[in-house]
């Protein structure tokens, strides 16, 4: 019988604590968070841009429908990331335009017959911008890594997935380079 109670006694104790330690996490972090002396990358890219930006993007003639990816994938960043609102071209106080550079595939892994079977998409994007507190120009790469069948081509779909994830690694080291030279202002 003092068997029995001991492991419902366990069990409770154990259960407890599975309960209450997610909820004290989620309660202490601000504090943590707080104390430390943390801000969001937000207020750092704002002591370089603007809460108004347009953005513009150049068409790469060899991949004309990547320019809307990487365009939404601007706006996306621009709402999220930087803080900001998407703005017309006349009401904007910050401006950037955004040109690929290159866009390359290159084999990184073989199969045992020397087919290649996995593949890195690098995209190079060219930006400018300009604000009325700072102007710059960024020359970011993103990549990303994808598999392919043994001794098949890469396909319209992955080629074009590849692309769109690259971007946005490179639109993410760009915000990451705004956001550093925010901090020095």
């Amino acid at each position: 019988m003092k068997r029995v109670e001991v492991k419902k006694t366990f069990f409770a104790v154990l259960f407890s604590f599975t309960i209450h330690t997610p909820l004290a996490i989620v309660a202490l972090s601000p504090i943590a968070i707080a104390g430390c002396g943390y801000k969001p990358m937000t207020t750092y890219t704002k002591n370089v841009l603007t809460d108004k930006i347009y953005c513009d993007v150049d068409v790469y003639l060899r991949d004309p429908e990547n320019a809307v990816l990487v365009k939404d994938a601007l706006n996306e960043a621009t709402v999220s990331r930087f803080g900001a609102r998407i703005a017309k071209k006349e009401n904007a106080t910050t401006h950037m335009k955004v040109a690929f550079k290159s866009v390359s595939f290159s084999p990184i892994q073989y199969d045992d017959n020397g087919y290649a079977i996995y593949y890195r998409a690098t995209v190079t994007l060219s930006i400018h911008y300009e604000s009325d507190k700072y102007k710059g120009d960024e020359t970011v790469s993103g990549f990303y890594d994808f598999p392919i069948e043994p001794n098949a081509v890469i396909s319209d779909a992955k080629r074009f997935q590849a692309i769109r994830f690259g971007a946005q690694k490179a639109l993410d080291a760009f915000i990451s380079r705004l956001a550093m030279r925010g901090e020095k202002l």
